[in-house]
């Protein structure tokens, strides 16, 4: 039996409602990989994600060949002090909440905890992107309506006092 675009979006609603912060579902060729705003993966779930190939929450989806998913983990060397804020889902990425919008934030400016950094979409569903401390904004690693990872660095950010 093969899972609907309704189906997924019933799954995505049920996601929200639970108590959990991470999921990844694969049946037949689909592949789903979503987890909830804080979540923050271990070392070897990210690892594991950005080796396992691509993950895509439609196969109509563009898919992503596995020798691109590892050279984006390795595009983005976290220079010491930096906090990475990675992507919590796979899906498109958005720096502003609307085409005519400035971006949410810029190279240099300062968030605080839980400021919305972008935005992820999936089958019309956004995510929003937080940050995890209070600080800079160093760099950002992914480009206005390009396609994101799970687990990928999206931010990084320098924490206040360092």
């Amino acid at each position: 039996m093969e899972l609907t675009d309704d189906d997924v979006l019933e799954i995505l609603k049920l996601f929200e409602q639970s108590k959990f912060d991470f999921l990844h579902l694969e049946h037949g060729d689909r592949k789903i990989t979503i987890s909830k705003p804080g979540y923050v993966p271990s070392a070897a779930s990210a690892v594991a994600s950005s080796t396992a190939g691509h993950a895509t929450a439609s196969p109509s989806a563009p898919k992503t060949a596995p020798d691109t998913v590892a050279t984006r983990s390795e595009l983005a060397p976290i220079d010491e002090g930096l906090v990475p804020v990675t992507a919590p889902i796979v899906g498109k990425f958005y720096s502003a909440p609307s085409p005519n919008d400035p971006p949410f934030v810029a190279i240099g400016d300062r968030v605080a905890v839980d400021a919305t950094l972008g935005l992820i979409e999936v089958m019309k569903v956004f995510t929003s992107i937080k940050s995890t401390v209070a600080g800079v904004v160093e760099r950002i690693l992914a480009g206005n309506g390009t396609a994101v990872e799970y687990g990928q660095t999206l931010f990084l950010i320098r924490p206040d006092g360092k």
